[in-house]
């Protein structure tokens, strides 16, 4: 599935798998009878002194996508962390990948506090379009009243005093078809993220329109105990 989805350049040994089961992370899988269609790998990690998961990969098999599979593995996810007392999960995403960025803020309540240029490396994947691997690091915080009322259908207002980073709604697209555009939109993009979370904003929210998304950014302390975890 790994090669279905991201090709050989991009494949995590299998070992590490095993590794991971072993050690406090987490496999998860999908199936449809006896063919998994999805997967989480997770990672154990600390922060700040307690113990998270680094969701290192998560996959759904095209033909199976848009069908709630990948927000049920998330959650299976949440449960078994929250089983063995962890409260914090994060992960890696594109900024300029509009669908996954919805789906970890919005559906899922995550939040982002960081910004981090090239994590991986220029490589060779057509994914990446040859464009530096920038990416925001999600948190999230698993049983806070933020995720718990997302989770139930009821996501929070941003305040007034809200900042946003818009960025084209067909970035996602236009990336692989004209990289120069891409690069010069992920310039722009990583200037504007770095200086406003240096500030002390994080990510909150994703707004989509027809033309143009923004990135929704707040005060860390107005939303401090909306992502406080028990």
């Amino acid at each position: 599935m790994q090669l279905i989805t991201w090709g050989e350049d991009l494949a995590t040994p299998s070992g590490l798998f095993v590794v991971a089961r072993e050690t406090g992370g987490q496999t998860l899988g999908a199936f449809a009878g006896d063919r998994m269609i999805g997967f989480t790998l997770g990672l154990a990690g600390f922060h700040d002194g307690k113990p998270i998961i680094h969701s290192h990969m998560t996959a759904v098999l095209s033909e199976f996508r848009d069908r709630g599979i990948g927000r049920m593995l998330k959650l299976a996810q949440r449960n078994d962390a929250l089983a063995r007392d962890i409260h914090l999960v994060v992960w890696t995403f594109d900024p300029l990948e509009l669908k996954n960025a919805h789906f970890n803020i919005n559906r899922l309540g995550a939040v982002v506090k960081r910004y981090i240029p090239n994590c991986y490396g220029i490589t060779e994947s057509p994914l990446h379009a040859g464009l530096p691997t920038d990416r925001l690091l999600a948190e999230w915080y698993l049983d806070s009243k933020r995720v718990t009322d997302i989770l139930a259908g009821k996501p929070p207002r941003p305040s007034s005093a809200a900042e946003k980073i818009a960025i084209p709604a067909d970035i996602s697209e236009r990336k692989q078809i004209e990289p120069a555009i891409g690069a010069r939109v992920q310039n722009e993009m990583r200037e504007r993220f770095l200086d406003k979370l240096k500030k002390g904003l994080i990510v909150t929210g994703l707004e989509i329109g027809p033309k143009e998304a923004s990135y929704i950014l707040e005060k860390e302390e107005r939303v401090a105990a909306e992502i406080a975890t028990k």
